[in-house]
C-alpha cells in the first residue's frame, strides 16, 4: 500500500465513529425515544428540529474559528481533537438514556451532541478539502472519508438491530452504539492527528467574520452548489426519517428493518468507488445529477408497494443505496473546488467558513425532514407506538411522504446544477492563481 493510501485511511478512520453517531441521531433515536421511552411523536420531532437550528446559528461562528486559530499543531487537526471529547460524551448520554428520560433529556443532551458533532466535523472536512489541490484528486480524498462514513454507518445499522431496540433495560441497542463511539472516536482522532499531515494555507490575509460572509455571499458557484445540496439533503431527509416506519407499517416486515438498512448501505459503499470513476469521465457535477436524475425514477415506484412487496423494496434499496455513494462522495469534491473560486477572491482560504454553510444546509434539510414529515404523520392518526390499528389515510400519506415528496426538491436540485460552471478546467485554472499569489506573498 502506497504512503498516500495510508494517509487517507489514518484520515479517514475518525469518520467510522462518527457515521456511528450521525445514522442513529436521525433515524434511530426519534423512534426509540417514541416507542420505548413514551415521548410524543409530535414532540420529538419539535425538539430535534429546535435543537438543530440552535444548533445552526453556532456553525459560522465554529467554522469562522477553526479557520482563525493558528497554532503550532495545526489550525484543522487541533480544533478537531480538541473538540472530540464532547462530541464522544454527549452521544453516550443520547444514545444510553436512563429509564425516565424525556423531552428535557434529549433537548439538552441532544443540543450538547449536536454542537459538539459540529466543532468535530467542521474541522474534519475542511482538513480533508485542502489535503489535495487536484480536480479529481479531491474526488479520492472524499471517497476515502465517505467509504470510512459507510463503514461506521453499516457498523450503526448492524449494532442496534443485533443486540435489539425493544427495551431500555441493560445494553440496548443504542447503548451499544453509545460504547463503540466513546471508544472509538477518541482513539481514531489521535491517530489521525499524529498521522495526517496540516494542509498547507494559503491565506494573503485575514477577513473579519463580516467581511467573509460577505464573500461567501458573492460566490456564486458556491450559492448554486449550495442551494442543490439543500435541496437534495431535504429530499434524502424525508425517507431517511421514515424508513423504520414504512417497512414496519407499510411493509409489514419490522424484523427486516436492520437488514434493508444494511443492504441499502453496503451498496452505497459500492456506489463511492463507481462515483470517481464516472467523475473522472464526465466531470463532478454532470455526474451527481445524473446520479440523482436516476435516483428519481427509481425511488418513486416505493410509493406503490404493499404489505408483503419486500423483494421490490429490496431492489429499490439496493439501487437507490448504488446512487447514495454518488450523494456522498461528489458534493463535498465540488465544496473544495468552490473554495478555490473564494479564495482566489479574497485572498484567504477559509474552508471551515465554508463547511459551516455546508454543515449548516445539511442540518436545515435535516430539521426541515424531521419537522414537517412527524407533524403530518401525526395529524393523518398515525400511532408510534403499535398500540392501535392504524388507519388506511395515515399508511397512504405515509407511503406519499416517504416516496414522492422527495422527488420534488431532488428534480429542483439537478436543474440548479446540471450547468454548473467550474469543471475541470476551471478549477485548474483557479488553482494556478493561489498558489502563484501564495508563493508570490510569501517570498514579500
Amino acid at each position: 500500500m502506497s504512503r498516500q493510501a495510508v494517509t487517507l485511511l489514518c484520515y479517514a478512520l475518525p469518520a467510522i465513529p462518527l457515521a456511528a453517531v450521525a445514522l442513529p441521531l436521525y433515524v434511530i433515536v426519534p423512534t426509540f425515544y417514541a416507542q420505548n421511552l413514551g415521548v410524543p411523536i409530535a414532540a420529538v420531532g419539535t425538539v430535534l428540529l429546535l435543537i438543530r437550528l440552535l444548533d445552526a446559528a453556532c456553525d459560522p461562528l465554529i467554522g469562522w474559528l477553526c479557520d482563525q486559530v493558528f497554532i503550532k499543531s495545526g489550525r484543522r487537526r487541533t480544533f478537531f481533537l480538541m473538540s472530540v471529547p464532547l462530541t464522544a460524551l454527549a452521544a453516550f448520554m443520547v444514545f444510553w438514556p436512563p429509564s425516565g428520560a424525556g423531552v428535557g433529556y434529549l433537548a439538552f443532551w441532544g443540543t450538547l451532541l449536536s454542537v459538539g458533532y459540529t466543532a468535530t466535523m467542521l474541522p474534519y472536512a475542511a482538513w480533508g478539502a485542502e489535503l489535495s489541490t487536484d480536480y479529481r484528486g479531491r474526488s479520492v480524498v472524499s471517497a476515502f472519508r465517505e467509504g470510512a462514513t459507510l463503514v461506521g454507518t453499516l457498523i450503526a445499522v448492524v449494532l442496534p438491530f443485533a443486540v435489539g431496540l425493544d427495551n431500555i433495560d441493560g445494553l440496548h441497542g443504542l447503548a451499544a452504539v453509545a460504547v463503540l463511539t466513546i471508544l472509538l472516536l477518541p482513539s481514531a482522532a489521535v491517530l489521525a492527528v499524529k498521522t495526517v499531515p496540516e494542509p498547507a494555507n494559503r491565506s494573503t490575509r485575514k477577513l473579519s467574520l463580516t467581511v467573509s460572509l460577505h464573500f461567501v455571499v458573492r460566490n456564486r458557484p458556491f450559492v448554486r452548489l449550495i442551494a442543490a445540496f439543500l435541496l437534495n439533503g431535504f429530499a434524502n431527509a424525508i425517507p431517511a426519517t421514515l424508513f423504520l416506519y414504512f417497512v414496519s407499517e407499510r411493509l409489514g416486515a419490522a424484523e427486516l428493518r436492520g437488514p434493508l438498512l444494511f443492504l441499502y448501505f453496503l451498496c452505497g459503499m459500492l456506489g463511492v468507488p463507481l462515483a470517481v470513476w464516472l467523475a473522472a469521465k464526465a466531470g463532478k457535477h454532470r455526474t451527481w445529477c445524473g446520479a440523482m436524475t436516476v435516483a428519481c425514477a427509481v425511488f418513486a415506484f416505493a410509493g406503490f408497494l404493499g404489505v408483503g412487496d419486500i423483494v421490490p423494496f429490496a431492489i429499490i434499496c439496493a439501487a437507490t443505496g448504488l446512487l447514495l455513494g454518488f450523494d456522498l462522495a461528489l458534493p463535498p469534491a465540488i465544496q473544495a473546488d468552490v473554495i478555490d473560486y473564494d479564495t482566489a477572491s479574497s485572498g484567504e482560504q477559509r474552508s471551515g467558513l465554508y463547511f459551516a454553510a455546508w454543515g449548516l444546509a445539511t442540518k436545515l434539510s435535516l430539521a426541515l425532514g424531521v419537522g414537517l414529515v412527524f407533524p403530518i404523520l401525526a395529524w393523518s392518526g398515525f400511532d408510534a407506538t403499535g398500540g392501535q390499528a392504524m388507519p388506511e389515510t395515515a399508511l397512504a400519506t405515509l407511503s406519499a411522504l416517504y416516496a414522492w415528496l422527495p422527488i420534488l426538491p431532488k428534480a429542483a436540485a439537478i436543474a440548479v446544477m446540471w450547468n454548473f460552471p467550474l469543471g475541470e478546467d476551471a478549477q485548474r485554472s483557479l488553482r494556478a492563481r493561489i498558489d502563484s499569489t501564495g508563493r508570490a506573498h510569501q517570498g514579500s
